[in-house]
């Protein structure tokens, strides 16, 4: 994506690129110069931004530098605070504010951090609108004058009006009454919020990871690491084990076994009840290029589609737009409904999971493992560029993987949108040639780096 916005808003490691704070600064005035000029919801009133954050020490830097260029474009600021990401696209609609924003780096270590935008209908911003606030940064922008300075408030019951929207999803008479749940909040921005919910619906909780330092976030815990969530689950005899990410877009969750349900089981559970209810619009669903495979005879037999999309939740959104479809998500744990709201949220899914189980009588276990998986693995490949994937050895090398394979499996090598690595991902029903296909792939990939 052309301009200063990656697949995800902007995200660096602190003080470095788009995390400096006069970076912050001009990213401020150019989106907020954008959203003045344009007013895309014909917003009536002084111009309004709210922004949240995640637990990182470094947000208290961005939210100032955010504040400094908001206000002095003319912007008054709602400050809410720790708050997941899918709770400040909530609050945008909710406030009738001109544009929201999110500190964060998700499910990236302390050091990164980024922000992400949301317009006045709760959703992330076009390619468009992002282009256009790129060509603001890289040009002069025009100040407001002294009379007409923005201010900057706290909000001090965000929590509360997140968590009243997130019960609101459920029907009123829906209670979590003997359900022993442990909820793994990453550290992060759903530290308050997740037990909260799940304590006002009734539910037995166990709490871990919730006791942010600005540096713990996503260490060792959360939906990126669902290991030590595992461990308690089994070790404390619950119904179901939920981790979020650090910013609480993202569910995984945990069985009374201690095996992880990943976002692809959470779309196929979610899809059969929909479906059933009938709620779910668009005849399928939407996933990425890493959906597992094992998931589209599952659909058939519930005469759905699967649609494929790019990995990122931006283009999954895209597409269930495009197609008419209310649900859509990644095996990485981003579901989105929007039926329920605007943005992926983690808590909402994990509210709709447990609903699930609280009306039916078997175990995690038996109900949430709905389609036997093919195998699918994944390495991660720190320091390389993306520029590897473009040298002609490399994209031929990969061209004649994928064609040995010859329908027996499938191949994605890509770039990370996040952060500084490559993926590698291989599926196919064989486990062993899931392995000989990883590692002739990153053969090939460091071959090949050496030659540049």
């Amino acid at each position: 994506m052309a301009g200063i916005f990656g697949t995800d808003g902007v995200r660096a490691r602190v003080n470095t690129g788009a995390m400096t704070a006069e970076a912050i600064v001009r990213l401020a005035l150019a989106s907020g110069r954008w959203f003045i000029d344009n007013n895309p919801e014909g917003r009536t009133g002084r111009p309004l931004v709210v922004i949240g954050k995640d637990t990182r020490v470094s947000g208290y830097m961005v939210e100032a530098a955010l504040v400094a260029g908001f206000t002095s474009i003319g912007m008054d600021c709602r400050l809410l605070g720790p708050m997941p990401t899918p709770g400040v696209a909530y609050l945008t609609m909710s406030l009738r504010a001109h544009l929201g924003v999110m500190i964060s780096a998700s499910h990236n270590p302390f050091a990164d951090n980024g922000i992400k935008l949301f317009g006045p209908d709760g959703y992330k911003l076009a390619d468009g609108i992002e282009e256009g606030i790129s060509d603001l940064a890289a040009g002069s922008i025009e100040l407001s004058a002294p009379a007409e300075l923005g201010r900057a408030a706290r909000m001090l019951d965000s929590v509360g009006r997140y968590v009243e929207f997130a019960k609101s999803t459920l029907p009123s008479e829906a209670r979590f009454d003997g359900l022993k749940v442990v909820v793994d909040c990453a550290n992060g921005a759903a530290y308050r919020t997740a037990p909260d919910t799940l304590r006002d619906l009734g539910a037995d909780v166990t709490v871990m990871a919730n006791d942010p330092d600005g540096f713990n976030i996503n260490d060792g815990c959360g939906a990126v690491h669902p290991e030590a969530l595992a461990a308690r689950v089994v070790e404390s005899g619950a119904d179901i084990g939920i981790a979020l990410d650090g910013d609480a877009d993202r569910l995984i969750l945990v069985d009374e076994a201690g095996a992880v349900i990943d976002g692809d089981q959470v779309l196929a559970c979610l899809a059969s009840a929909m479906q059933a209810a009938g709620t779910l619009t668009g005849g399928g669903i939407v996933g990425t290029m890493m959906t597992n495979g094992g998931i589209e005879p599952f659909l058939d037999r519930l005469g759905l589609v699967l649609h494929r999309t790019r990995v990122g939740d931006r283009y999954v959104l895209e597409a269930m737009r495009d197609h008419g479809i209310n649900l859509g998500g990644e095996s990485s744990g981003h579901i989105l409904m929007t039926s329920l709201s605007s943005s992926g949220d983690g808590l909402i899914a994990a509210l709709q999971m447990l609903r699930l189980l609280a009306r039916d009588d078997r175990p995690a276990s038996r109900l949430f493992h709905a389609f036997t998986p093919k195998c699918q693995k994944m390495e991660n490949l720190p320091g390389f560029e993306r520029a590897i994937l473009d040298l002609p050895a490399v994209v031929d090398g990969l061209a004649g993987i994928e064609s040995d394979l010859a329908g027996r499996g499938r191949i994605l090598v890509r770039a990370s949108g996040t952060e500084n690595l490559l993926r590698v991902m291989v599926e196919a029903d064989d486990e062993a040639l899931v392995d000989s296909t990883i590692r002739e792939i990153i053969l090939l990939i460091e071959k090949e780096a050496k030659n540049i």
